[in-house]
């Protein structure tokens, strides 16, 4: 099975995009980057072929639509980790460094065993040797678009790690990137969760699902990363490699207290059993059986 996207009969204004799409895939073979399977120019509107993702989009299953099944940390953490991966394989280890340009829940597809594939590559960006920065109009999402690309239209990697953050937030919270419905101060996310992060509040904002007895810590450094991917300047944010490395190390962690906290159930359920085998033979000599 195969996912075909085409774009509207006589919009001849997403040819570039779809020609884009198949230049910037033609440099990408990583495994959590959607598969480009081919493409037809010819037909009266262009068709790309793609592997097909079945478990939807991240989006749906952060904000519960068509009935998608919500996520637990431990999974929303590997995503997450998944994600950041790809963009610093985009950023630094593709043959020739590519810009996302609208990383947002949306675009970040999930297969059989929810691992994250990143999709939608028609605004990206190659950026070649000798350019450190690309002048362009601003493109994206609103709600994860960087701040200082909208005001200067200048285009750098810092802004794919702007909109990364705001997806941090979202997986964090279970809040979409912009709520008209919500009172003034909550409508934008980031703004909100910036504010919050600076009273130290973030337990009023996490999505109360997430929450357990072990895992509030590893959520407020996770919260700390998506703060600092978010701020206002380029330059101080870190880079996707930085991210990545990050998250990588607190889902080792992750797994590491999970694996342990697996070995002492099965420790006290051995225990148990123990107890109850000797509770039992105790009781069998006593009444001579």
């Amino acid at each position: 099975m195969v996912a075909i996207k085409k774009s509207i009969i006589g919009d001849h204004s997403q040819v570039e995009p779809f020609i884009n799409e198949i230049m910037v895939l033609s440099q990408i073979n990583h495994k959590n980057v959607v598969k480009l399977l081919g493409c037809c120019l010819e037909t009266p509107v262009p068709l790309l072929v793609y592997e097909y993702v079945t478990h939807g989009s991240l989006f749906d299953h952060v904000h519960n639509t068509a009935g998608s099944s919500f996520l637990p940390w431990e999974t929303r953490l590997r995503i997450a980790t998944e994600t950041a991966e790809a963009l610093c394989y985009l950023h630094s280890a593709a043959s020739v460094p590519i810009i996302h340009r609208d990383i947002k829940l949306a675009n970040i597809l999930l297969d059989e065993n929810y691992t994250a594939k990143v999709s939608d590559f028609g605004a990206s960006r190659l950026v070649l040797s000798d350019q450190a920065q690309i002048t362009t109009i601003v493109q994206g999402t609103f709600g994860y678009l960087d701040p200082e690309c909208m005001h200067t239209g200048q285009l750098t990697e810092k802004s794919d790690v702007y909109s990364f953050g705001v997806v941090l937030i979202e997986l964090l919270t279970g809040r979409k990137a912009i709520c008209l419905e919500r009172s003034e101060e909550q409508k934008i996310l980031v703004m909100y969760f910036v504010s919050l992060m600076k009273k130290d509040q973030l337990h009023d904002i996490v999505d109360p699902r997430l929450l357990n007895d072990t895992n509030f810590e590893q959520l407020k450094e996770v919260a700390t990363l998506a703060r600092q991917c978010v701020r206002v300047k380029g330059e101080e944010r870190p880079t996707m490699k930085e991210v990545a490395h990050e998250l990588a190390g607190m889902q080792a962690m992750e797994m590491y207290s999970w694996g342990k906290r697996n070995l002492q159930v099965e420790e006290s359920e051995h225990l148990l059993a123990e107890e109850l085998k000797n509770i039992y033979w105790d009781n069998a000599t006593n009444h001579g059986v």
